[in-house]
């Protein structure tokens, strides 16, 4: 049996709680998630919805962000007889301050912590808050709409491999995309100041282009 597909589902997660929400200490490098941020992740698991249609996570190399999405959507990672769901880990993502808490680690340290994830294509310089990744607001402005091009690229790509049908009972179903970046930087990627997801929390957003062909997240209700 066929139907028509749906515009895939882009759900925007923010990280679980990390140390330095809870100490303020802003100098900790790339700090990683308290018990409680662990506790947030291990429900956003058991809670988040519809875990069988993501067919792509992209997350930020932070610690935290990489904490929030292996614990998080572990089920859906596991490489088991559906072989798993891809995972991209893109410094677009990373948060937008160049403060200690904000600067991530090189991906030699990553792998060693994260086995599982693919640290390839990441630069060993991808933490400097210089050039593409200064954090001044122009150029967080435009890694936004970097990213956000990257991911309509992403998802028309989906809709090529799924050739416009869900198909029942097949990896096929697997066309919705998780993006797990943070707070701050969440509010330039969405174009919205207002925006403020809890600890590992999520919003659905789908996809579309405007006037001159810049792409934009269209909040779900």
């Amino acid at each position: 049996m066929q139907r028509p597909a749906m515009p895939p589902i882009i759900y925007l997660v923010r990280h679980a709680e990390s140390e330095h929400n809870v100490t303020k200490d802003l100098t900790q490098r790339d700090p990683p998630l308290t018990a409680t941020g662990f506790a947030q992740a291990e429900t956003l698991a058991e809670v988040f919805p519809d875990s069988a249609s993501i067919a792509i996570v992209l997350t930020s190399p932070l610690r935290r962000a990489l904490q929030t999405t292996t614990v998080g959507f572990a089920r859906v990672l596991c490489k088991d007889e559906t072989g798993g769901v891809q995972v991209i880990v893109d410094p677009d993502l990373q948060e937008r301050s160049d403060l200690p808490c904000d600067t991530g680690s090189g991906p030699a340290e990553l792998r060693k912590e994260f086995p599982g994830i693919d640290f390839g294509d990441l630069e060993d310089d991808w933490f400097i808050k210089q050039g593409l990744y200064a954090a001044d607001d122009a150029t967080v402005v435009k890694r936004a709409q970097r990213f956000r091009t990257r991911l309509r690229d992403i998802i028309a790509a989906l809709d090529d491999t799924t050739d416009g049908v869900y198909k029942e009972h097949s990896d096929i179903q697997r066309r919705n995309v998780v993006v797990v970046t943070h707070g701050v930087f969440m509010k330039f990627l969405v174009e919205d100041e207002g925006i403020d997801l809890p600890k590992a929390g999520w919003k659905a957003f789908s996809m579309s282009s405007i006037e001159g062909g810049d792409a934009v997240l269209i909040p779900q209700e």
